[in-house]
């Protein structure tokens, strides 16, 4: 299984991790807020189609060992952000896809992008797939395979029992790779 997120159609990202099961424990970690901020973000989520989604980033409470943040994510470093979106599908412990990026911190329309998890039992393992789509540029693309790839990292670290180091450090390794893996028309026709 490649580490790497790839571009499946315009606009459209995925990833495939293998992750120690069972798919119950993964798919808390998708949805309970004090174990998805361990990895991702805090928030609210209301758990049914239509409901509520807030993802509250603290990029910095990930993980030790760190550098800080690429220049133009200098916001991140200390400073929390909020993004909001909707469920759009729900059938618990097996899809999870919802709205991101509805609205940013200040209430402004953001990149109307959707987020869409699929968790398969493999034995022992769950089959976790992240296909991140309606991506509308080439720097969105880049910044969402780069997020993810360093949020997936940290989450399989946990799951696996081990501690996550350096987001940032990842991150801009990642930020590195995918500039020359995802080519510049691959975005979202506008």
């Amino acid at each position: 299984m490649n580490d790497y997120g790839v571009v499946t159609a315009p606009g459209t990202m995925r990833f495939e991790r293998l992750l120690p099961g069972p798919i119950e424990r993964v798919w808390s970690y998708l949805i309970d807020s004090d174990k998805r901020r361990q990895w991702l973000a805090a928030g609210t989520m209301e758990l049914r189609v239509g409901g509520q989604v807030e993802h509250v980033f603290r990029h910095w409470e990930l993980t030790g060992n760190d550098s800080p943040p690429p220049a133009k994510y200098a916001k991140h470093a200390d400073t929390e952000s909020r993004m909001h979106g909707h469920i759009i599908a729900s059938e618990p412990p097996h899809l999870l896809a919802y709205t991101w990026g509805e609205t940013e911190d200040d209430g402004q329309p953001a990149a109307d992008s959707e987020v869409r998890f699929e968790l398969t039992p493999q034995g022992d393992n769950v089959l976790f797939v992240l296909t991140h789509s309606r991506l509308p540029n080439h720097d969105y693309m880049i910044g969402v395979a780069s997020g993810w790839h360093t949020h997936l990292s940290v989450l399989s670290d946990l799951l696996s029992g081990h501690r996550p180091t350096g987001f940032w450090n990842t991150f801009a390794r990642m930020e590195a790779a995918y500039l020359e893996r995802i080519p510049a028309d691959s975005a979202t026709p506008q």
